[in-house]
């Protein structure tokens, strides 16, 4: 008997528009009438009940092949659960975006045969959550040095001993995607890196919690500190294509292509939480919608609303699991970069907008402002990303032999549509050397000009032509005033000895 022998007939054949139908009302009535979003984002963890009503209708199931019980794991269904999930809840959002790119699909195209059949089907059937594990507290952007390491027994399983820390899900998830570096005989540990798989509710199997943090955002989702001390069998190691390396940089690379699908609904929440606000607070016996300020504020909301949906698109024709995105360096790093920094612009955006009430902790404003703060620093912070980006694109050029920068882009599959929006802008030539903040802030241009071709081809197809124009208009703007600031030749130098001869009191005239 199959797996989807087991499965509800209508999560097997049921139309996708009304699986999500049936998925966004179940939100709306859990965190807007039995629960309150906003009361609930103030308390560390979740009412068990809320879990247990949303796993109901399944939203996991859209990462998981059919023939594992799923839907199929397509990625449009993924970013729509992931968007309607945003759009109530980023914590919820976030947590399914781990459960599904950061543990389901690497098991599904990763996994043994034998682990997929046990593994996936617990996760439609019995509810259950994934998570992954990589950072270490010493080892933080820096994972390759992990220490985290395995050895083989004489049966051939495999035992994993070390830290790990900042898991999202910690204390939660049923399952643990873990990586480690192999050690032999002599305590080397090698290059390449390996995954497992760990379920906490075998014997021998469990990741021990040693500490709980007080994250600062995201109190639906438990963070901590977790030794790992467990012992696996053979048959739960995912097996790479190639290398452990390239496997890892497939599952984060697609995990960042992804990350549209939680800002989409965010940033949709943003903008209608505002429009609201501005139509109904008056100032001067006038609307706020009506002063200039408060437009360019909504302008550039809705330019985050398209060039997001934009991302989506692209996203949903590119990181399907049959792909090896190991390589595809650029244009994921670009999506979760740009996508993060337009999240915290939205809700600094609506916090200006709502003010005083807005600062509040349990209004969406400043619950989204915290919220949203740590996309831009974990699965890479976008300062690293950005320069990985320009020196991604810089080794091209010199491959090319080029070195003026429009030119470049004008022929790079990622820029030729957006290129001619900068023929002035960006027609100079770039010094390969340049200083590693320099390489930030190119990248920070490079991931927007990238973004306004992703926008362009949407519009192709055609998108709300006025949106459209609003967000290339937006992003140009954006473009050109950080070419500006790379383009100042002179570098401010950390000061070391900054206390000597720095107290302003000293240089007050005596009265």
């Amino acid at each position: 008997m199959s797996l989807t022998s087991y499965l509800p007939e209508t999560l097997r054949t049921v139309d996708f528009n009304a699986f999500i139908d049936e998925y966004k009302a179940k939100l709306r009535n859990l965190f807007d009438v039995r629960a309150n979003l906003n009361q609930l984002s103030l308390k560390r963890g979740l009412p068990p009940f809320v879990m247990r009503e949303i796993q109901s209708k399944a939203p996991l199931s859209v990462f998981i092949p059919e023939q594992y019980g799923g839907r199929g794991g397509h990625v449009h269904e993924c970013l729509s659960m992931l968007e309607a999930s945003s759009y109530e809840s980023l914590p919820l959002s976030l947590t399914m975006g781990i459960n599904g790119a950061l543990f389901l699909q690497p098991v599904g195209k990763y996994g043994t045969e034998t682990m997929k059949e046990r593994v996936l089907g617990s996760f439609v059937n019995d509810k259950r959550m994934g998570g992954l594990m990589i950072t270490e507290p010493d080892y933080g952007s820096d994972a390759l040095s992990m220490q985290t390491h395995h050895t083989t027994g004489a049966d051939g399983s495999y035992h994993l001993k070390g830290m790990k820390h900042w898991a999202g899900l910690t204390g939660w998830a049923d399952y643990w995607l873990l990586t480690a570096r192999r050690r032999d005989a002599h305590g080397n540990l090698s290059r390449d890196i390996d995954f497992f798989v760990s379920d906490n509710n075998l014997p021998g199997q469990q990741i021990q919690v040693e500490e709980y943090y007080e994250n600062l955002g995201l109190y639906m989702i438990p963070y901590g500190r977790n030794r790992v001390d467990v012992k696996l069998p053979a048959d739960q190691k995912l097996q790479p294509k190639s290398t452990g390396i390239k496997m890892m940089l497939d599952i984060l690379h697609r995990s960042r292509l992804q990350f549209p699908g939680m800002g989409m609904g965010f940033l949709r929440r943003m903008l209608d939480e505002a429009v609201d606000h501005c139509r109904e607070r008056m100032v001067g016996g006038t609307s706020l919608l009506t002063y200039d300020q408060v437009k360019e504020r909504l302008a550039r909301l809705q330019a985050w609303y398209t060039t997001c949906s934009a991302m989506c698109a692209f996203t949903t024709e590119t990181a399907g699991v049959e792909h090896d995105l190991a390589k595809n360096n650029v244009s994921a790093n670009a999506i979760k970069t740009v996508v993060t920094d337009m999240m915290q612009d939205a809700s600094q955006s609506l916090l200006q907008l709502t003010g005083a009430k807005g600062y509040r902790v349990n209004h969406i404003a400043g619950r989204s402002t915290v919220d949203s703060r740590p996309f831009q620093i974990f699965e890479g912070a976008n300062d690293i990303l950005y320069q990985q980006i320009s020196e991604a694109v810089l080794k091209s050029m010199r491959r090319m032999k080029e070195a003026n920068i429009y030119e470049y882009l004008k022929t790079y599959n990622l820029t030729e549509r957006a290129a001619d929006y900068f023929k002035e802008t960006l027609n100079f030539n770039v010094d390969t050397k340049m200083p590693q903040r320099k390489l930030v802030e190119l990248g920070e241009v490079l991931g927007r000009v990238i973004s306004m071709d992703f926008t362009i081809r949407l519009g192709e197809r055609g998108f709300h032509a006025d949106l459209i124009n609003n967000a290339l208009a937006v992003m140009k703007q954006d473009v050109e005033s950080m070419v500006t600031r790379f383009n100042t030749s002179r570098l401010a130098a950390f000061v070391d000895d900054y206390a000597e001869d720095s107290g302003w009191l000293s240089y007050v005239p005596a009265k």
